[in-house]
């Protein structure tokens, strides 16, 4: 089993460890310091030893930054966390802030003082991070420090080690190009301007050098540092001893293994001095920066090199996308099979639920890891929308109710990610309401033609038009993208309002609409979409992208307000589900097949 769940954090956390980092701070000569959820790799799944923010106050959201002054402290999380928050941390101590209608340097500006001297870890900082704290302590003549030693690693005494898993490798037939072309095409596009680049997130790595590791749960990531030189050289910093001989000899013969402990060595001797580096303002380490600007090197913004290219699936990669959302698929069936069965009994709860998916997925015998530990929402608990269901909030199935979940598998030929909002007995016409309009949502954005260059703010508005239209909303994004045996969330594309990166062909974006009713119950339907390439359509004029719908699963028609649906939605919907039953029913036993016969058939 790889979720657990034991109830890792709460609000008494806060209570005792803030006044010990305040006494730390005091004896550094420190009145502050700002706490993100980071780690010096700038990805968004942790190691354990990098938890610092769910150590010190209790939240464990995948994002969110606490600032500590001498008496007062905030922790700013966004939409999908404002329940959450509220739950795991003593809001006496910590003033929950939300963002992006709030912003960290914006509340520094309002409670710092000229006398504060706020530190802050140049390793889980950004350069651009930094320049915005600078300019709010400055507005009020406090000073931003950076500090050598984190203070929270020196209270905190029983630390994990750091992670120090294999690596292994990614092969040809799954990654589809080889490491050596993708390292001579990210090399062309800096080798004009600059003499080198840092790359820093865990799948930027894994995917230039067509490896894996495991130093992170739900994602197959090695912790490692890269370097590039305009004149071929790579450098792959990490343990050395975590590449047994077949690693070394997968990799192309120009890559360099190195310890991390030799990175000063390589920017100031290998690279040497007085050059130009091009690096992402945004994810490389300040402290990265500062070591590069030692050499008197010149430094030239640009976005990580691995970005776009990594998002746009080759045909291979989506190939295994493919063929990992029909085995995802069985088992998905299988498990809202049994879910229907279970449900009446008054015995089901949300831990059996998740745990009964996740066995479900393991008979595959694929199963690597899951892609995020799974939200098993009953009830009330579905309305929170990153819920992490734990021995001490789990919730029993009531009947006249729903369960959201929202799930995913690492698959070693794909990364799947799904929600579906099932009834539990008899649901009420406003469930009903709600729930069709988050569908016309859904079916609205899968059905989008569209041209090159549109932006997923451009499309974002298509998943909520019919919530409006009702005075609702939800307060997250739209879609994210995900990564192909990689991180289940993947940049730089998405559909938001503030998805400005031009999507492209072959991005895979989730698309993931709902509503959520505070205290009763969630709604959320989401599908993985392959962004094809663009064509001319029928009678038009100009090509224009469409989505290929990746998840294979039914949606829950008891549901669904048939009267609001127009005849081209249910012609989809329709559609959706012969596709789901054609592609799966072949594999599943025969009273699933019933079931999914049943899920599936015609809506009129």
């Amino acid at each position: 089993m790889y979720q657990d769940f034991s109830d890792q954090a709460c609000p008494d956390q806060g209570r005792v460890r803030i006044p010990m980092l305040r006494e730390e701070l005091q004896e550094q000569g420190l009145t502050g310091f700002i706490v993100p959820r980071a780690d010096e790799y700038g990805g968004e799944n942790l190691a354990l030893y990098a938890e610092r923010l769910a150590w010190l106050t209790g939240f464990t959201g995948s994002a969110g930054t606490a600032v500590i002054l001498k008496s007062k402290a905030a922790i700013f999380i966004d939409g999908r966390y404002t329940l959450q928050v509220t739950d795991q941390v003593d809001t006496d101590l910590l003033e929950p802030v939300s963002v992006p209608q709030h912003t960290l340097a914006g509340w520094i500006k309002n409670n710092a003082t000229k006398d504060d001297i706020i530190g802050f870890d140049p390793w889980l900082h950004t350069e651009a991070a930094v320049k915005r704290l600078e300019k709010a302590c400055e507005k009020v003549g406090a000073r931003l420090v950076a500090i050598e030693a984190n203070p929270i690693d020196a209270i905190w005494t029983d630390q994990p080690d750091r992670p120090d898993e294999p690596i292994t490798p990614h092969p040809l037939s799954l990654a589809g190009e080889p490491a050596e072309d993708k390292l001579a095409a990210i090399t062309k596009t800096f080798r004009d301007e600059a003499d080198a680049t840092f790359i820093t997130q865990g799948d930027s790595i894994a995917w230039l050098f067509n490896i894996r590791g495991a130093d992170v749960p739900r994602a197959p990531l090695p912790l490692a540092f890269a370097i590039l030189s305009a004149d071929g050289r790579a450098w792959l910093l990490t343990n050395p001893d975590k590449l047994d001989a077949s690693v070394r000899d997968h990799l192309p013969d120009n890559v360099i293994v190195k310890p991390q402990a030799d990175l000063e060595t390589i920017i100031k001797q290998d690279i040497g001095p007085e050059k130009t580096w091009q690096l992402d303002e945004n994810l490389v380490p300040y402290a990265v920066k500062r070591m590069i600007e030692e050499t008197k090197s010149a430094i030239i913004k640009a976005p990580d090199p691995c970005l776009m290219p990594k998002a746009a699936k080759n045909e291979a990669e989506l190939t295994g996308m493919r063929t990992a959302h029909q085995r995802d698929g069985i088992a998905l069936c299988q498990f809202f099979h049994w879910i229907d069965t279970m449900a009446p009994s008054g015995n089901l709860d949300e831990i059996s639920a998740a745990k009964a998916l996740e066995d479900f997925r393991a008979a595959s015998g694929c199963l690597k890891d899951i892609s995020f530990d799974t939200i098993s929402g009953a009830g009330a608990n579905g309305a929170i929308v990153h819920y992490r269901v734990t021995e001490a909030t789990n919730r029993t199935f009531e009947q006249n109710s729903l369960y959201l979940v929202d799930s995913g598998a690492q698959y070693p030929d794909g990364t799947t990610d799904i929600t579906r909002t099932v009834a539990i007995g008899t649901p009420n016409d406003e469930m009903k309401d709600r729930f069709t309009r988050v569908l016309k949502g859904m079916i609205g954005l899968s059905m989008a033609l569209f041209p090159e260059g549109t932006t997923g703010a451009q499309l974002d508005t298509l998943a909520r038009f019919h919530l409006w239209q009702a005075g609702l909303d939800y307060a997250h994004g739209t879609g994210h993208g995900v990564g192909s045996f990689l991180c289940v969330h993947e940049g730089p594309h998405r559909i938001s309002s503030a998805g400005r990166t031009k999507l492209e062909t072959g991005n895979i974006l989730s698309n993931e609409p709902g509503y959520y009713k505070s205290g009763a119950w969630g709604i959320r339907i989401e599908n993985l979409l392959i962004l094809s390439e663009p064509k001319i359509p029928d009678g038009g004029e100009k090509a224009m992208h469409a989505f290929e719908t990746l998840t294979l699963c039914p949606i829950d028609q008891r549901l669904i307000a048939t009267e609001l649906l127009t005849a081209e939605e249910k012609n989809w919907l329709n559609d959706y589900h012969q596709r789901v039953f054609a592609e799966l029913s072949a594999d599943l036993d025969e009273e699933t097949r019933a079931w999914l016969a049943e899920a599936t058939k015609p809506l009129h």
